[in-house]
């Protein structure tokens, strides 16, 4: 099997979310596919396989099969633009568990088009209170993951997770976010509960963070930074029932893969 492995949501390489990316002819049993990201042990790792004119997706953390994940998907088309010599400017993806994805070729750039989470506010519970060293002051639950709104960037920064806290939090992650200073937003993400200490860009999370800060900033178009160490710049639109998110993609290194 061919392998790739690409920094998403980046300019250069070593920054942004890095994704192993494997093009396949068919799935392989689920108990190889997650073996094999267990192995590159990546946040991710997304198995594709052409379906008519789209590619059929699924993406592996290094221990549990996840609904959605943006990064990878980006990562996915990049691959097929620059080294499998897809033309066409929209892939239409189609994930078992997310419905239709399409990404969009805009010369560099990548345009994710996901569609929208709905989110429903909760009550803070004391367990929530111990995953941090700051309290959210609002807390959202989405499809997959709570949305803790902090107060301010300075927070974003300095939050210090109890991961074993976090770990016993019934979603797949939490994303953490407040308005940002030199963006609309920022966030960070934390996942313990699916082997992901803290992913450094999500594009998954902002089908929950588009909706949530578009419209309580009351704009369509946002900018966002994701502020893990190694940064990732998103532009992000909200369409109402879908979400565009928007970024470039490096590839690191291409491999073989022998079983």
């Amino acid at each position: 099997m061919k392998i790739f492995q690409v920094d998403a949501f980046a300019e250069n390489v070593f920054s942004g979310n890095p994704a192993a990316i494997v093009p396949l002819d068919q799935f392989p049993d689920d108990s190889v596919m997650q073996n094999i990201a267990m192995e590159n042990n990546l946040a991710e790792t997304a198995f594709i396989v052409r379906q008519g004119d789209g590619f059929h997706i699924r993406w592996f953390t290094p221990t549990v099969e996840v609904d959605l994940c943006g990064h990878a998907t980006l990562a996915s088309a990049h691959v097929l633009y620059t080294h499998l010599g897809l033309q066409s400017e929209m892939i239409p993806f189609f994930s078992p568990r997310s419905g239709p994805l399409n990404v969009y070729r805009r010369g560099e750039l990548l345009i994710l088009d996901f569609p929208a989470d709905k989110i429903e506010q909760v009550s803070i519970t004391d367990e929530m209170k111990k995953a941090f060293n700051f309290e959210p002051n609002e807390v959202y639950k989405g499809k997959s993951d709570y949305m803790f709104v902090f107060e301010s960037e300075e927070q974003i920064l300095n939050l210090a997770p109890d991961l074993r806290a976090v770990a016993q939090l019934p979603v797949r992650g939490v994303i953490a976010t407040s308005r940002g200073s030199q963006v609309d937003f920022v966030s960070r993400f934390f996942g313990p509960q699916s082997g992901i200490d803290e992913d450094p860009v999500t594009g998954s999370a902002h089908t929950t963070l588009i909706p949530f800060w578009s419209k309580r900033l009351g704009k369509e178009d946002l900018a966002a930074i994701q502020l893990s160490k190694r940064r990732g710049l998103l532009a992000c639109k909200n369409l109402g029932e879908r979400v565009l998110i928007s970024g470039k993609a490096k590839t690191y290194m291409i491999g073989d893969i022998f079983l």
